[in-house]
């Protein structure tokens, strides 16, 4: 279930200015839209193309629904429901307990983790698990370029330093993902990249961003 947002939830101490629940000026930029857009449409054809061998695969490795689905936080802390291909076994979420954290602060990583189907480590190391997510760009609930987007377990922990990185919306790629991917765990460090991001944007700043993509995607930079 929604939650209606999540400044529903923080201690009426913190104000939304306080948190930094001001919208960052690429959020309302023109160009950017048509980007995802444009985007958005070419990465849905993609999809459309491989996804009968891709839902077969995740099929016969571990049955169970073929898209993840989870509640994530996006722009000014607004709820939406973000859309993967599944790579973990269906009872993940439930055996979660079992898998030692080896990041830092408030994210969970683990390089090898059991939940992890074989189907599933050869999806994320090839960013197709993510492919799905093109939906939720076409909606506007994401960009192509922005922040990762956090769960609500993350959230309710964050100080109003952290709350700065929702002043976008979130991203397939972005900072983290083009310095490192899943080789950075420490969270006060991904924090510092988001907002890295929101100092240096540009238009043309997430078409050079989206063109690093690609490349740390086919030499498989940082994937686990």
């Amino acid at each position: 279930m929604y939650h209606t947002s999540i400044r529903n939830v923080l201690p009426r101490t913190h104000k939304a200015w306080e948190l930094g629940f001001t919208p960052h000026s690429s959020v309302q930029s023109k160009f950017k839209r048509t980007v995802d857009i444009l985007g958005s449409l070419v990465g849905l054809l993609i999809l459309a193309i491989v996804f009968v061998p891709i839902a077969i695969a995740i099929k016969i490795d571990d049955p169970g629904p073929i898209f993840f689905t989870q509640e994530r936080y996006g722009l000014q802390g607004n709820p939406f429901r973000i859309l993967k291909f599944r790579s973990m076994v269906n009872h993940a979420e439930q055996i979660k307990y079992l898998v030692n954290n080896e990041a830092d602060g408030l994210i969970f990583k683990n390089q090898n983790d059991f939940r992890v189907t074989k189907v599933g480590r050869w999806l994320r190391s090839t960013s197709l698990d993510e492919l799905p997510q093109f939906w939720n760009v076409l909606v506007g609930e994401m960009s192509l370029v922005g922040t990762r987007p956090p769960t609500y377990d993350e959230v309710i922990k964050y100080t109003p330093y952290h709350w700065q990185r929702l002043n976008v919306k979130p991203g397939l790629t972005g900072e983290w993902q083009v310095n490192g991917r899943s080789q950075v765990k420490d969270f006060e460090q991904i924090v510092d990249l988001d907002l890295q991001y929101q100092k240096n944007w540009h238009p043309l700043y997430d078409l050079m961003l989206i063109g690093k993509t690609f490349s740390v995607i086919f030499r498989r930079i940082g994937a686990c």
